[in-house]
């Protein structure tokens, strides 16, 4: 069986069938490599007998991926000049053939039942006239981007001409994936069906209308919308775009600098120069470092999470038709939202009527800040959120989450209330950042069912869950809140109970550093600029206030109060102290009451670092400190925390430490998590520069075993 198939009618309209065999979708390698200019050389042959292609996939709901990123991840990152110059020769050659179907002189069409991504949308780029089943399972775009890459088939040469360098950019440096009909409103397809018989029939129609049919930019008197890069109306992108790409990201992402430059350079030259410079830059990128991390984590890794690589194996899959929530804050009304937008029913109880209406209010508005939900949806999404303040309205639930306040005894007594209604197959969830899910799970008459899912604020929109498993938690619980995370559109991690779990010891250690930071007298600017230079969201700083000072403060007291009544030492250090002052002494308790490390307008808006810090924590001047070593402090300990449960198996696998740390915490996404990290460090580099780190300041940057292990035989975290 051939990967292309071709296919003559009557009226000489030739159907070109891309269906790669043993694959589920259709893939840019070797195979298509080999195919499609056997199928140009059979199409250039036919002549005048050809009057017109039309290109489709012979796969149901699936048109074309983009490249093979298997292959890709096997390249030598650092190859000769000759195997430089001989990869460059090898993507003109995987170029080519789109160039010579845009050229055969016969109208060519596409039909588009599936997404078409990355090569799959340059492949219908190089056609003359693109439609789309008008399908929310159609994505068009090139998301390239996201994996620290760019179009390399003739994406960004050919959307330029089509778009204009300001729409091109936009959609390219952003990876935007649009539906049909979105997509059809940018311009990027011409018409939608409603089947593929349509699709098909009003492609052969249209072949038949316009035998003369050319790209656009080949007609005579084309002019590049928008304007040239010499014109007066583009100066702004020509000129300051590379500026703002470099402000927006830090310089830690290579591909958006160099998706700006390739634009506005194949905008400057005449059509095939402009392929051999595309050319240039995707090679460019295909040999950064950064693009190997992002493919790693995002493609591979991520291809194995959505597959289910931490589920329990032989255990049928599930879907919750009715959830319940328990507690109608923003976490719950959040949760709530996203699960009716889902299409799952939702119980949401609080211990008034009134509160478990303001949490619905919370979806309301959620709906109409949406540009995706229309009154219609709206209608539909609020219909499937049941507020209550009656427990035995979650009688009938498939499984519960919890989200009520983080205290012990809170959720205990909800546990129990609400187990005593609920059907013995029910699992129990509690939505919790730090506390024992064995221990939370004592007040569960069946802790078998009983299971942490950890969801990110806002719910609605962090796109992990974190689920942790207590010691008598059972593998069919495991497994039901993994498939409801991923029914909520979510990316589940698994992780074993331990203090903290994963993501919020990782992050911890940051936000310690940043304060022992403060409290040794370094400048607070250069402690929140080290930790964007690294590629963070925001500073430890700022992350604090956004959690809540006071919350903090209530936490070190509860951790010293725990530990003292077991009869453990208790040292809490400089971190605590600080957040101690800033709370007692001063009264800034973060961002909620307007007054943290920073101030912030009446709309919560950060305004600037709080002038006060100096006086307290520097009162002789601020200590300089290198840069550098700012950076690391800030970076190393969650990396090397990371390791740490790694080697003591709470987390079970490198993927899920790379994607939690990304998704839930913002760890530098350049890097492709705290294990890749390492990998693109140098294992040995970074455990000597830990080394460094410790001597200076302290144990908490000791390389952990499993990491001098490793290093002394040369392995990376796969």
């Amino acid at each position: 069986m051939s990967f292309i198939r071709l296919e003559s009618n009557a009226d000489g309209i030739v159907e070109l069938i891309f269906d790669q065999p043993g694959k589920d979708v259709n893939v840019m390698g070797d195979e298509y490599a080999e195919a499609m200019p056997k199928a140009l050389d059979e199409l250039e042959s036919m002549g005048e007998g050809l009057t017109g292609i039309y290109i489709r996939s012979g796969k149901p709901g699936q048109f074309f991926a983009g490249g093979d990123i298997t292959m890709m991840l096997e390249m030598d990152l650092h190859p000769t000049r000759e195997a430089r110059s001989d990869m460059l020769e090898g993507i003109m050659q995987a170029k080519a053939p789109l160039r010579r179907l845009e050229a055969l002189g016969v109208p060519v069409v596409v039909g588009i039942n599936g997404p078409a991504l990355g090569g799959g949308f340059e492949i219908a780029l190089a056609c003359h006239h693109r439609i789309a089943l008008d399908t929310p399972k159609v994505k068009i775009g090139l998301p390239e981007a996201m994996l620290g890459l760019m179009p390399g088939a003739g994406g960004v040469v050919r959307l330029v001409r089509l778009l204009g360098m300001q729409d091109a950019v936009g959609l390219i440096s952003q990876g935007k994936q649009l539906t049909a009909d979105k997509a059809l409103a940018r311009g990027m397809i011409h018409d939608l069906a409603a089947s593929e018989e349509e699709m098909a029939s009003k492609a052969k129609d249209w072949i038949k209308a316009n035998p003369s049919a050319r790209q656009p930019w080949e007609e005579s008197g084309y002019t590049l919308p928008g304007g040239e890069p010499s014109d007066p109306a583009t100066q702004g992108l020509t000129y300051f775009g590379p500026v703002n790409v470099m402000v927006q990201t830090w310089g830690n992402m290579p591909a958006q600098q160099v998706i700006m430059a390739a634009v506005i350079d194949t905008a400057r030259v005449e059509y095939d120069t402009a392929h051999m410079i595309e050319a240039r830059y995707f090679q460019t990128l295909l040999l950064d470092q950064v693009a190997r991390n992002m493919m790693t984590t995002f493609f591979v890794q991520m291809n194995a999470m959505d597959a289910g690589a931490s589920r329990p194996g032989g255990i049928e899959k599930s879907a919750v038709k009715k959830l319940g929530i328990l507690g109608a804050g923003v976490m719950g009304a959040g949760i709530a939202f996203n699960a009716a937008k889902f299409g799952i029913d939702v119980v949401l109880k609080d211990v008034t009527l009134e509160n478990a209406d303001k949490g619905k209010a919370y979806a309301r508005d959620a709906c109409e800040k949406s540009r995706s939900i229309d009154a219609e949806k709206a209608l539909e999404i609020l219909g499937r959120i049941h507020p209550t303040a009656s427990v035995n309205d979650l009688a009938d639930c498939d499984l519960i989450i919890e989200a009520v306040f983080e205290d012990r005894q809170v959720k205990a007594a909800v546990t129990e209330e609400t187990e005593a209604v609920l059907a013995d197959t029910a699992v129990f969830a509690s939505n919790t950042s730090a506390l024992p899910i064995t221990e939370l799970a004592h007040a569960s008459g069946r802790p078998e069912n009983f299971i942490g899912m950890h969801f990110f604020s806002p719910a609605e929109r962090m796109p992990l869950v974190e689920i942790i498993t207590g010691e008598l938690t059972s593998d069919e619980a495991l497994a039901r809140a993994f498939d409801l995370a991923q029914q909520l559109g979510k990316k589940p991690i698994v992780v074993k109970d331990a203090p903290g779990f994963f993501t919020t010891r990782v992050i911890g250690q940051t936000i310690t550093q940043g304060q022992r930071m403060l409290a040794e007298g370094v400048n607070p600017a250069l402690i929140e600029n080290g930790a964007r230079f690294n590629g963070s969201p925001m500073g430890p700083l700022e992350t604090l206030d956004s959690i809540s000072l006071e919350t903090a403060y209530h936490a070190a007291n509860q951790q010293k109060a725990d530990a003292e009544a077991v009869g453990e030492p208790s040292d809490p250090g400089p971190e605590s102290e600080v957040i101690r002052v800033m709370v007692e002494d001063v009264n800034r308790l973060g961002q909620a009451a307007g007054a943290g490390f920073y101030d912030y307008d009446e709309k919560g808006k950060k305004i600037a670092t709080w002038p006060g810090l100096r006086d307290l924590f520097a009162k002789e001047g601020y200590v300089n400190l290198p840069f550098q070593d700012i950076q690391d402090r800030l970076l190393f300990p969650q990396v090397l925390e990371a390791i740490r449960i790694l080697e003591e198996g709470v987390i079970g696998s490198v993927g899920d430490g790379n994607i939690g740390s990304i998704m839930g915490i913002g760890f530098p996404p350049h890097t492709g998590g705290v294990y890749q990290c390492v990998n693109a460090y140098g294992v040995q580099a970074f455990t000597q520069r830990a080394k460094e780190l410790a001597t200076q300041y302290g144990e908490v940057f000791e390389p952990p075993q499993l990491l001098l292990e490793m290093a002394a035989r040369g392995k990376d975290f796969v």
